[in-house]
């Protein structure tokens, strides 16, 4: 149970003042649903307004504090602006610039020949002076609380840095002083402040770097605690130990050797497999180096041992081309193999229930539907998550207790993960990877030009789809702005569907899952030569047709999500080719990354890379699908901190008495706190 100290932060939104349906909505987008959401939500940057005592040209560009007199009110023709003319204490005038029609707002704020604190961006307009929407009008006697330095937020359509900066004040006081959950040692060694005064300090002054470090520390911290009591759970509970015979996998006919990799990871899985603690671990692998191999051969050792196998993908589309492979790779074999996805209903749905509950089906795929409580298996021995949508340790631990004996877990991702971030994200389970490509498999060329060249680009496109080729065509992130995102890949389907009619296909994030799916499905068939798409198809069908890749503004993405991208070509045995369309201004950081995109096709060289190169300021092109692990602490953050917090986490576990200790208490506290929670009834003393 929550810790009652935490409620106050823990209640909606809406519990704030001068929050209704309106203002919920653009706090809904940025994921904003609790007070402690707003606290979290933390500052990129500050604002330092000068104040000066007189108009100057040189401070153009400048926010500025001053004290003006409202001389003149002058009304512009038609939907013209309103203009308040203001002179300062010299004399030297300045226009204040209204737009949107209706001046009697200024005029209230500006009372011509009463002073007034004025503070705004001044900008030079020709020969003249203007501040537009002034941020701040107040009366001399009211601007002594004027902050010198202020606060800029991440926003969204109808939301104002200023709402945002009220209802960030609101949540602040709403803050409680918490207990002390780091080592005392390693607290005074940092000099760090305590929890409640970092809080109000980043909120206050973004450029706070100990206040930072100790709010990304303490996230860090409680995600690692987590981790090391759910590890610790799963040793003590007691699974079935899986003794496939090897029957199944001898009767498999592949057309190709395994890599010395997969076979190294098959005898690592078949060793846990044995074993009554049950297994949890990651298989790394990049695109293309036969993790569903992997998983297949855990899958029949499992159905030797006399048990059943679920194979979790992360969207519908997905689990059915999971559910043809398997087919097509299991035909002869005494296996059955069945789907089920949120989509099965009526008497299919009932067949298949059936079956699971009386051992009749030994493999099952499908989407997060598999593990719904009306799912029964007579015997579950192995769970295998295609987890590139982050499925977390919450939902980890759910599907560990599904069973009366938990079954092994075996969760594969293409995303190759940096050693420290691997540590963060999946530091209960043992690791695998796959750092071997398949024989045939040829590396994707990859080409950087200019984006003044789309022209030939198209001219080329022409060319390859003459061929009976098929392309994707990934539009840019538009300022993280879903919306925006949008608005750009639909003007470019738009513009190739006049090109090629009739054979040009569309995917965003807002579209509906099965609107999205019947687009992918007819590009699959061959139906489409053409799909246009947003980030989504970073997690998408095989088409081996589609050999030709081009990225739009490709300097926009981080390195881990253009080798995503650019792995969605490659998958047959034709030569292919991804184009990294380039802007004309490139900092020195994105020319790093598209010259490394063009040097190497190595996924975890390229992970490893993306997290030197991204700069604590360089964010843009970053967002994952699903969940991040951390809202607070940044990459480079989570690198510098994990090995102290792994330490200081199993000092707690193993010398400071868990959760039972007066530590422990206010280390409960922080997992609750991170949303950590889970952890916690895995631990009696909680």
């Amino acid at each position: 149970m929550r810790p009652e100290l935490l409620n106050p932060i823990f209640a909606e939104v809406t519990a704030l003042k001068g929050i209704g349906p309106q203002l919920a909505k653009p706090l809904d987008r940025l994921g904003l649903h609790k007070v402690v959401d707003i606290l979290f939500h933390l500052p990129t940057g500050y604002v330092d307004r000068l104040r000066v005592d007189g108009l100057r040209m040189s401070d153009a560009g400048r926010v500025v504090t001053i004290e003006l007199t409202p001389m003149e009110y002058r009304a512009s023709g038609g939907r013209g602006p309103f203009r308040v003319w203001a002179a300062d204490t010299h004399g030297d005038l300045v226009a204040l610039v209204y737009f949107g029609g209706n001046p009697g707002w200024a005029k209230k704020q500006l009372p011509l020949g009463e002073p007034r604190i004025v503070s705004g961006k001044l900008e030079a307009y020709g020969q003249e002076l203007q501040i537009v929407h002034p941020d701040y009008v107040l009366k001399p006697e009211d601007a002594e609380g004027l902050p010198e330095r202020e606060s800029v937020y991440p926003l969204s359509d109808g939301l104002t840095g200023r709402r945002m900066q009220q209802l960030a004040a609101q949540a602040l006081e709403r803050a409680p002083d918490l207990p002390e959950w780091i080592e005392a040692s390693l607290h005074a060694q940092k000099g760090w402040p305590g929890w409640h005064e970092a809080i109000h300090a980043i909120h206050a002054d973004p450029a706070d770097a100990r206040a930072r470090m100790r709010l990304a520390y303490d996230e860090v911290f409680a995600n690692q605690l987590a981790l090391m009591l759910v590890r610790a759970s799963s040793r003590r509970r007691r699974g079935l130990p899986l003794h496939g015979d090897g029957r199944l996998r001898a009767m498999l006919t592949l057309p190709y050797a395994l890599t010395g990799a997969q076979q190294r990871t098959i005898r690592e899985i078949e060793g846990d497999l044995v074993q009554s603690v049950p297994m949890v671990r990651l298989l790394q692998g990049d695109v293309g180096a036969g993790k569903t191999m992997v998983g297949l051969h855990a899958m029949l050792a499992a159905v030797e041992a006399g048990t059943q196998a679920a194979m979790l993908a992360p969207t519908e589309i997905l689990a059915r081309q999971h559910f043809e492979t398997l087919q097509r790779q299991l035909a002869g074999l005494p296996v059955t193999v069945a789907i089920l996805t949120g989509r099965d209903k009526g008497r299919a749905r009932e067949s298949t229930l059936m079956g699971l509950a009386d051992g009749s089906i030994d493999i099952l795929v499908g989407t997060h539907a598999i593990f719904q409580e009306a799912v029964a298996y007579k015997r579950l021995g192995l769970a295998v998550i295609d987890e590139q949508h982050r499925f977390g340790v919450a939902q980890r631990l759910m599907l560990t207790q599904k069973a009366e004996m938990p079954p092994h877990l075996l969760v594969m991702t293409a995303t190759p993960i940096p050693r420290t971030l691997t540590l963060s994200n999946y530091g209960e389970m043992d690791v695998s990877r796959l750092d071997e490509m398949p024989p045939g498999r040829q590396p994707i060329d990859t080409r950087v030009m200019s984006a003044d060249r789309l022209d030939e680009v198209v001219e080329g496109l022409a060319r390859h789809i003459g061929r009976g080729g098929q392309a994707y065509w990934v539009c840019p992130l538009v300022e993280e702005n879903e919306a925006n995102d949008r608005a750009a890949a639909e003007a470019r389907h738009e513009a190739l569907a006049m090109r090629f009619p009739g054979k040009v296909g569309l995917v965003h994030g807002r579209m509906k899952g099965p609107e999205k799916d019947a687009v992918m499905a007819a590009f699959a068939r061959g139906d489409l030569a053409v799909l246009v798409a947003t980030t989504v198809i970073e997690v998408g069908v095989d088409v081996p047709n589609s050999t030709l890749m081009v990225i739009e503004d490709a300097e926009r993405f981080g390195l881990a999500q253009l080798h995503q991208l650019r792995g969605r070509v490659g998958r047959g045995s034709e030569k292919s080719v991804c184009l990294l369309l380039r802007g004309t201004h490139l900092s020195e950081t994105a020319r790093a990354r598209l010259a490394l995109m063009r040097e190497t096709n190595d996924g975890f060289r390229i992970a490893e890379e993306d997290l030197k190169l991204r700069g604590a300021g360089e964010i843009l092109g970053t967002r994952q699908s699903g969940e991040a692990a951390f809202r607070i602490a940044s990459p480079e953050q989570v690198a510098d901190l994990i090995q102290a917090a792994t330490d200081d986490a199993r000092l707690l576990v193993d010398r400071d008495g868990g959760l039972a200790s007066e530590r422990g208490q206010a280390a409960r506290i922080a997992l609750y706190l991170f949303e950590r929670d889970a952890a916690v009834s895995l631990i009696k003393a909680g």
